[in-house]
This record gives C-alpha cells, structure tokens and sequence, in this order.
C-alpha cells in the first residue's frame, strides 16, 4: 500500500494498515488538536497523543476481555471521540469494526450482530444503549458491551458483561504489545465490516481491508492536492460515521492528512456549527445541501426588497458564469457589487473559510449544486458506493462538470456495460460480502465491480449517473424513466420539500408529494394546498419530457424520514416502504382497466 506519488514528508502515509497510518500520525501531531465535540455549549478539543493514549487504553480493555484478531466488534452511537477512538483501537488489535446506525431498530441492531457474529458492542447510553442491549442479549456470541456514557444504568443483562467507558479505560494501562499487534496485519486483512444502509431488504456485510480503504484515501489526497487543501484542515463532521463515505473520508482521511475533525451535534445545528466551527471542508450527502439551500432561500424570501433583488442577481450572474457566458459591461460591474454584498456574507454564514463541500452518497440535483457555486461556493461532487470503499469518481477542483460526478479517481477504473450498467475495478473493491457467497460472485464478475447503477461517459471521461437499475421505471409503453432526475426538478420547487415518483406499467408517472413547510402554513384548506403543489409540479413539468412528466399526484400524510422508515440513514428514499404505503391511492390515480 504505497502512496509514491506524494511529496515525501508531508501528508502521505507509507503503512500496511490504517492503524499504523494513524500511530505514524500521532508521532507528527503530537500535543496539536485532533478532535473536536461540544460539550455543555462549549467546544472542547483533544490532541493527537490524547487520542492515541485512549487508543492504547481501549485495546488493553477489549484485549483483557478476549476480543482478539479478526473478532467483530459493533460500534454505535453519534458522532464523537470516542466513536474514532473505538474504531481505531478495534483495528489496532486487529479486530473487525461493525458500525451501525443509531436509527436502527432492536430487530436491525439484532440482525447486524447476529450475521457479524460480534463479540462485543460498544454504543452510547440512554435509549439507544437500551434498544442494543435487550438486541444483544438474544445474540448468543456477544458476551461484552461498553457505554460510552456513565450517566445511565443499563438492567443486567443475562450472559454480558456491562462496563463504562470512562471506569475502564481510564483504569486500564496502554497495552504492552499493541505495536507488535498493529505490525502483524496485512493490507489485505479484513478491518470493516459495513452494512449497507438499504432502501430494500435486508442489509450485506460490505467486507472492506485495509488495502481497500486506503486506496480511497490516497486517491482523495490526490483530488485534494489539486484543490490545494491535502494537509492542515479543518473537517465538519456530519455524516454518521457509520456510512463508508464518512468513515473513509471524514475521518482517517483527516488522520493521514495532519486535519483537524470537529464533530457536529445534529443536523438541526449544522447552519450554527458552521459558524461557530469556521470548516474548510464538510463532506455530506444532497439532501443536506438542499435543506441548506432551503434554509438560505427561505431567509431571502423573508427578508425581501432590495436585499432579495441582490441576492437573486448574485445568484443569475453566477449562473451564467458557469454556462460560460460572458457577462455584458453592466452585469460586470454589478457582478463586483454582488461579489462584496452578496457572496461574501453568504460564504461568512457558512464560517468565513469553507474551500470545498463535497457531495456524495446520491444523485445531487444540478440546480442545488449550481446554486452555490454560483454564490462563489466551490462544490465537489462525487460518486461512490459501499462495496468501493466508498470512492470512484470525483469532479476535479480545476474542472467541476457539476452535473456529472467527474472522471474515475485514481486507481480506478470505470467502464459501461452493454446495458448502461456502471463497472469498477481497482484496489478500493470490497473483499466481499460477509457469509453471502452467491451476492458476491453475482456483484464482482472477472475483477468488476457491477453497481447496479447506470451511466454514461463523456469525451473528457466525466461520468454521469442516469439512474438505478433496479429503480427504472419502464411505463406500459416501454419507455425506461429514471425517477431521480423527476424527483430533482419536483424538489427544486420552493413548494415541494420531497417527492417520490411512481408509474411503472403505468401509462403516465405518478407522485407522492411532501410540500414544503412554508406552504402548509400558507394554505388555507387542503384544496388550497393541491392547487399549489399543483402548480408547482407544472412548472417542473415544463422541465421535462413528454414521458417525464406527472400527471397526477397525492399529498403525503408526512414527510419521508427515518423515524417512519420511509428514509434511510444515509437520506435516500426509501421507495418500497412509501410504496407500500401509498400504493392503493396511487393506483386509484390510474383508469381502471
């Protein structure tokens, strides 16, 4: 796993595994801050050798209580310290890390120990350590969990010992022989076990080693080289750690990059902490730049007059710099006064210093994404999945194609099947799917990655992203619709907050509609509130194709979200359980036959 390609000294790692990567780390960090949490309104750092003397501390405790090499470990709670730190010092004894979302159910959080076969549970307290507890106690070779909080009693649970985070490790002296553990592991060992959040069925057990992990690190240091930003960062935080694409690139990217990683506390707080926190980058996934730029129009709606005539002028000329159109004499000087007006205070509300966000996890609607570029907000975009580690293309800090997710990065290859399915090869492929031989050899054919998502190419080597295979709608007439790109131009709408679009076998699609926040106050009665969602829909209609369009549509009873189910933790719709919901009134928008 050698990263030849940097300047020797500065931001590379030359290690075996990512332990290795983060000690080699520790020994340039030293007493500078790594991490970030807020705690009682106040941010409270820890530095580098702070962390890695926990590190030590947790391997001694879990190697004490007979977790050892290649024993999964499940790890859940928010983002915090001691999230990176259980992780880091699972792999460090070379231990498997089994994340999982905090929104799992019992049943899930049953599920994901049980097929893992974890050892051990390390979470939070509250209710989410109570949930995984009365899970654990029905996982017959779990027999250790952790709380990371002391202020809550967990009942006895039969079979498990039960302990707390700060009573153990604090006691526990670094383990002795930890070098010797680290140094023992391959690139090609298995670290990570991640299991896809999915919108359908049960979850796989992404296995991901070391090699492949890193391999993604060191081509987004590369990406990151271009952008001037590869070293001596400061990273917001926000996706659960839980996904791949956080866990790769919100954390032991900033570990083999000299960054600083600031844990923020929710997404209800994200305009705060971006203030308060002042990041260069954030990575995070669409939905979250669209409830963003919701929150920034919604302000200019309110403010209004002059104020909302700049800020929509700001907005035009910037878009008509990214078309590559030149700007007239007139607009060129308004251009300057927006830039100072209008650009500056909007990059102040986002903490003064942010180089790049960076989207990932989904499809990210061209109309968010120029959005802010537009406002002077440089937007990365790229395309991943979990069985690469995450990373397969970006779009290149000197060249943002923003409707597309940019050319491979590098060490990877990409090519199109016959049918428009997208292929992978490369070092970041997962190893495979845990005890699912058959979903393995029917996802990697000769070396190749099939993701299941459709794509095109274009001269440059840009990829764009058309569709999901298994999400394709194909109408009674045979035409094949990506319902993402619908959904896209629905949701731009200011009256429409989601969507999601139906209609296969259908003669015409169909939606279910989650209008915004700000109309179901405007309406007046819900024949009020139709006829606005109606006009919006037609707007988005003007937008699209003949066959694109939606003819008929229903209110949702809520909005999509993970309490419901309706959303994964990752924001993606997910469609069969709004389908199974909904299904008998969208079918009673369609003609009897």
């Amino acid at each position: 796993m050698k990263a030849t390609t940097w300047p020797p000294g500065r931001h590379y790692v030359d290690e075996a595994n990512l332990a290795a990567a983060f000690f080699t780390g520790v020994a340039r960090g030293g007493d500078a801050p790594l991490m970030f949490e807020k705690r009682a309104q106040t941010w409270k750092g820890r530095s580098w050798n702070e962390v890695a003397n926990s590190v030590r501390r947790l391997a001694s405790v879990l190697v004490n209580a007979g977790i050892g090499a290649g024993d999964r470990v499940m790890v859940s709670a928010e983002n915090r310290p001691e999230w990176a730190i259980a992780d880091l010092a699972i792999m460090a004894i070379g231990a498997i890390v089994v994340p999982a979302y905090v929104t799992n159910t019992e049943d899930d959080h049953f599920f994901i120990m049980d097929h893992s076969g974890a050892s051990a549970v390390i979470t939070s307290g509250s209710l989410l350590g109570e949930r995984i507890a009365i899970a654990a106690s029905r996982t017959p070779a779990l027999h250790t969990m952790i709380l990371m909080d002391d202020d809550f009693e967990l009942p006895i649970v039969k079979s498990i010992n039960i302990s707390y985070w700060n009573a153990v490790v604090d006691a526990a002296d670094p383990l002795a022989d930890l070098d010797q553990r680290i140094a023992a592991q391959k690139p090609d060992d298995v670290c990570c076990f991640i299991y896809t959040s999915g919108t359908g069925g049960r979850p796989k057990g992404v296995m991901l080693t070391h090699r492949s992990i890193q391999a993604n690190i060191t081509a987004a240091m590369e990406l990151l080289e271009e952008g001037k930003v590869a070293s001596g960062q400061r990273f917001l935080s926000l996706l659960p750690l839980s996904h791949s694409y956080e866990h790769t690139a919100g954390m032991h990217l900033p570990f083999q990059s000299n960054s600083e990683v600031w844990f923020c506390e929710s997404t209800e707080q994200i305009a705060a902490n971006l203030v308060e926190v002042s990041p260069t980058l954030m990575t995070a996934v669409p939905r979250l730049y669209e409830v963003l730029h919701d929150r920034i129009m919604r302000g200019v709606r309110a403010k209004g007059g002059v104020s909302e005539k700049l800020f929509m002028m700001a907005v035009r000329l910037g878009r008509k710099k990214l078309a590559g159109q030149h700007l007239l004499p007139h607009e060129m000087i308004m251009d300057l006064v927006v830039d100072k007006l209008v650009r500056a205070k909007a990059l102040q509300r986002l903490g003064g210093k942010l180089r790049y966000f960076i989207s990932g996890g989904a499809a990210l609607n061209p109309e968010i994404g120029t959005f802010f570029m537009a406002l002077g907000i440089k937007l990365l975009q790229g395309y991943g999945q979990t069985e690469a580690s995450p990373l397969i293309s970006a779009n290149r800090p000197g060249n943002i194609k923003i409707e597309t997710v940019g050319p491979p990065v590098a060490g990877i290859e990409v090519k199109i099947a016959e049918d428009g399915e997208i292929l992978v090869r490369g070092d970041a492929l997962m190893k495979g799917y845990w005890r699912d031989g058959a979903s393995t050899r029917a996802t990697i054919r000769n070396g190749w990655l099939y993701t299941g998502d459709l794509g095109s190419l274009d001269a440059d080597g840009y990829l764009t992203i058309t569709g999901r295979k298994k999400d394709i709608i194909v109408n009674s007439g045979g035409d094949n619709i990506a319902p993402g790109r619908v959904e896209a131009l629905l949701t731009i709408e200011p009256e429409i907050e989601q969507a999601m679009v139906d209609g296969d076998k259908r003669p015409w699609l169909s939606a279910v509609i989650v209008p915004s926040e700000d109309i179901r106050h405007l309406a007046t009665s819900p024949d009020t509130l139709q006829t606005m969602v109606a006009d919006a829909v037609e707007r988005a209609n003007n937008r699209l194709s003949q066959i694109e369009r939606v003819r008929r549509f229903i209110i949702a009873d809520e909005s999509f979200n993970m309490d419901n189910g309706q959303m994964t933790a990752t924001l993606k719709v997910r469609r069969h359980v709004v389908r199974s919901i909904y299904g008998e009134r969208l079918a009673a928008l369609y003609p009897k036959k």
